[in-house]
Order: C-alpha cells, then structure tokens, then sequence
C-alpha cells in the first residue's frame, strides 16, 4: 500500500547545503555575543571623556586641563583660565563635564595619571589631550 520513500542524494545535498548557510549566519552572532561586555564598557567610557575633554578644551581657549588638576577641573566648575571654582560666582561660567571620572571596568578603579601602564586606571597626557586606559599594554590603544 504505501511505499517508504528514502531522501534521494540531490534531496540530502540540499538539505546540507540549507544547514551550511544558516550555521554561516547564526555562529558569527552567537561568537559576537561573548565579545567582553568590559571592553564595550571602557570604549564609552573612553568616547564619552574624550568627548568632554575637548569640550573643555573649546571653552577654555584651546588649552587642555592640566594633569595635576584633571578630576577638579573635569568634576567642578572653572573660570575661563581654567581655575577651579570653590564657590560659584560670575566668572565661574564653565564645567563640570562629568559628574565623575568613569571607572575602569578591568580595574574598578578611576585613577588618572600620567605614568606608565599599570601604575593608574586610566591615563592622561595634558599636552594633547590624549585619554586613554592604562591597566594593561592591549588596551591602550583604545
């Protein structure tokens, strides 16, 4: 009455080929999905106070903050100079441009400074401008 009927080899090659597509565009999602949520974190991070930096920048007259000063200056008002504020007044005009330095996600930590790789979360250079993370060689370049 009724016959069996077995998939033929053009049928199985078919069917192969459907399932090497499919895992062509679902693995490379799922292999993106377990790129490390840190590193998506520091690059905000970084494009958020670069961002800012140069905001700082723009209202103080092409100068940069200074390495000393960088957190008061960032996280508090100025004067045009570039001078903290300890108390508003008039020509205390500009600021802040973050409510605080962003931490690290490798480190936990939001230490700026200006030595080599490892000695602080982050890392400032006030003659460019130049922020980036400083807990480890691979990331630096971000």
């Amino acid at each position: 009455m009724f016959r069996r009927r077995a998939l033929t080899l053009i049928e199985f090659v078919i069917i192969a080929l459907v399932l090497g597509i499919l895992a062509m565009v679902v693995v490379p999602q799922f292999s993106r999905a377990g790129d490390d949520p840190r590193l998506s974190s520091l690059r905000i991070s970084l494009q958020w106070v670069r961002g800012q930096i140069e905001l700082y920048r723009v209202q103080h007259g092409g100068r940069y903050p200074g390495a000393e000063t960088f957190v008061r200056q960032l996280t508090g008002r100025t004067r045009p100079d570039g001078t903290p504020c300890d108390s508003p007044d008039e020509d205390c005009r500009c600021g802040p441009y973050l409510q605080a330095v962003p931490v690290n996600p490798y480190t936990m930590g939001s230490r700026v400074g200006a030595g080599p790789v490892g000695t602080s979360d982050w890392h400032y250079d006030p003659a460019t401008g130049a922020f980036r993370a400083n807990d480890h060689p691979d990331r630096t370049r971000y």
